[in-house]
């Protein structure tokens, strides 16, 4: 799962220095499962991750 993560995060990266507004938020929904996408609501140059399951 690291890997994907990785992946998935460095392609959000891509994306997200193409237009410059929008910084990465990674969830977790669960031990195996997770969504990388850019947000408004995170700064630009930032990623934050939040956590949804315990």
């Amino acid at each position: 799962m690291e890997r994907r993560l990785d992946e998935a995060q460095a392609e959000a990266e891509k994306q997200a220095l193409e237009t410059g507004k929008f910084g990465i938020l990674v969830t977790r929904h669960s031990s195996e499962r997770f969504t990388v996408a850019l947000s408004d609501s995170v700064p630009f140059g930032l990623t934050l991750e939040r956590q949804l399951w315990r």
